[in-house]
């Protein structure tokens, strides 16, 4: 059903995006920023123990960016916890309503589109402000019918190669990661499942902060983990409507794969040769910002 490559391609592949990802690493690392830059930026504003991330039912995937544990970085360093936030839409009962309440956040960047925020409204964390960012530039976001499960992986990849293409893409994510960095405390961006909009967001920042690139890919694989009740209702409803056929065929729409972050990967190669040179010629984010960014990211 899906296409295959050669064990020989495939490793050429893999070690061209490593290649790439250390490459990139090497200019995003930086030194010598002190408490005086993270104060500046917000960041004096995030506690040094922050509350446990809480399992939400109502927001299957919402998570930590900085991971569980929390994740390494190649340069010997850890993600920060309690800084950033990763959610599909925020319709927060009032159990869960409660317990982000206690993690302080901010601000919440929402990345849909009008008739997506129309259809299901925020609910926000007590005190936090809000700000759209329509990343796809569209009124909507409907996706096609597919014939075959093949034709919708080719289009979630189409989609991950257009989030460093499309110019409403690049604006976006670039108004994010500069408001990411510099409002003050703890902040929260989001899409309507979390997984792609917001999981290339996630991959982004873990690139910035120098986290592996194994690790980055294994952060966006735990969409599939976070949303697996969702999706087996999803499954259920399409094939009790439409059939088994149908819902196979759906399937690559409602999970992630490595593939559709690789594709975003490999675009940001063939476009711009580096991360860095994608975030400050593609998206318009300063060294600064990327600096700044860094520093709110690890300890």
């Amino acid at each position: 059903m899906f296409l295959r490559t050669s064990p020989i391609s495939t490793r050429e592949a893999a070690a061209s995006r490593r290649n790439f990802l250390k490459r990139s690493a090497g200019v995003l690392l930086i030194s010598g920023v002190g408490g005086s830059l993270l104060s500046a930026c917000g960041g004096g504003n995030l506690g040094d123990d922050p509350p446990a991330t809480p399992r939400l039912a109502s927001v299957g995937n919402f998570r930590d960016l900085a991971g569980a544990a929390p994740y390494p970085t190649v340069d010997g360093k850890q993600m920060r916890r309690g800084a950033f936030y990763r959610a599909n839409a925020l319709t927060l009962d009032a159990v869960d309503e409660a317990a982000i309440d206690r993690l302080g956040i901010a601000s919440v960047y929402d990345l849909r589109t009008p008739a997506e925020i129309a259809r299901t409204a925020d609910i926000l964390p007590r005190g936090a402000t809000t700000r759209t960012l329509n990343v796809l530039g569209t009124a909507d976001f409907v996706a096609p019918a597919f014939d075959t499960a093949a034709a919708a992986v080719a289009f979630m990849e189409t989609q991950a190669r257009g989030y460093v293409t499309g110019a409403a893409q690049r604006a976006a994510y670039g108004a994010l990661l500069t408001n990411l960095a510099d409002a003050p405390g703890a902040q929260l961006f989001h899409s309507s499942a979390g997984k792609d909009r917001a999981g290339w967001v996630a991959a982004l920042l873990l690139s910035i902060a120098n986290v592996p690139l194994d690790v980055i890919i294994q952060d966006y694989l735990l969409s599939n983990v976070y949303l697996a009740p969702q999706i087996k209702a999803q499954t259920e409803t399409l094939r009790t409507q439409d059939g088994d056929a149908a819902a196979s065929v759906e399937a690559p729409l409602l999970s992630v794969q490595e593939n559709y972050l690789q594709a975003g990967f490999d675009q940001v190669q063939a476009s711009y040769g580096t991360m860095v040179s994608y975030l400050t010629q593609g998206l318009g984010v300063s060294q600064a910002t990327i600096d700044t960014l860094h520093s709110r990211l690890v300890v």
